[in-house]
């Protein structure tokens, strides 16, 4: 990758995370126009990029036309692992978790209900799951990773990563399960990365994230349920 490709790289992914923390916090859009911004954010925006600008197959680029399925396997082995703390991680904090403020804000900010969170969960387990894995691990990791900026890509991606997520959930935590989060989703991102460079491509982490998931929209349903 050209010097000049990586700050465009750079650029954009900044511009696209500032842009979604206006939106999700500043305007609060509902939940549909913000997953849509996202969209086109974190997925059509950098394939224009890649296509017209950079002049690259989206499949070469993303290492995707060929696939090694025995480089997966680690995917499901910690998103496995992955499932079960989130789980256990819930179990022992949950005294200290605002859940009625959790579902308050799905309700109030993102105009999400009961009956509509099984769509809503189906998107962030599999669409959501995509965006964020292609954005933070295909689009922005690994090409810094393969350009040779390594430590510099491994920094960059997580701490992306990381402060992003703060948007969401800004209101959710007190400020010292808030640095937790913060600590956590950082260091997520580097087993997530790391993960990748063993297939050299997205999919790793991005099975490791649909599991992750799993578990999260599985603890949406259960507080909704009981703050109800």
């Amino acid at each position: 990758m050209k010097r000049k490709h990586v700050f465009t790289l750079i650029f954009l992914s900044l511009i696209s995370c500032f842009l979604m923390f206006m939106i999700e916090q500043v305007f609060k859009a509902t939940y549909v126009p913000k997953s849509s911004a996202k969209i086109f954010l974190f997925l059509f925006a950098p394939l224009l990029v890649i296509r017209l600008i950079w002049k690259q197959r989206i499949l070469v680029f993303l290492n995707l036309k060929e696939i090694d399925w025995n480089r997966l396997k680690g995917g499901f082995g910690l998103g496995i692992a992955a499932f079960i703390i989130v789980l256990l991680s819930f179990i022992l904090l949950k005294d200290y978790i605002n859940m009625d403020g959790i579902t308050g804000d799905l309700r109030s900010r993102l105009n999400i209900t009961l009956e509509t969170y099984i769509f809503v969960a189906i998107y962030i387990t599999f669409g959501n799951s995509l965006l964020e894995e292609f954005f933070f691990r295909g689009f922005i990791f690994l090409k810094l990773y393969q350009a040779n900026y390594k430590t510099f890509a491994y920094l960059f991606s997580s701490s992306l990563f990381a402060i992003y997520h703060m948007a969401i959930f800004a209101t959710w935590f007190n400020i010292w399960l808030i640095l937790l989060a913060i600590v956590g989703l950082f260091t997520i991102g580097i087993i997530f990365c790391w993960l990748n460079t063993k297939s050299n491509n997205f999919l790793n982490s991005w099975i490791l994230h649909i599991l992750a998931d799993i578990a999260v929209v599985s603890l949406g349903f259960y507080l909704f349920q009981t703050t109800s």
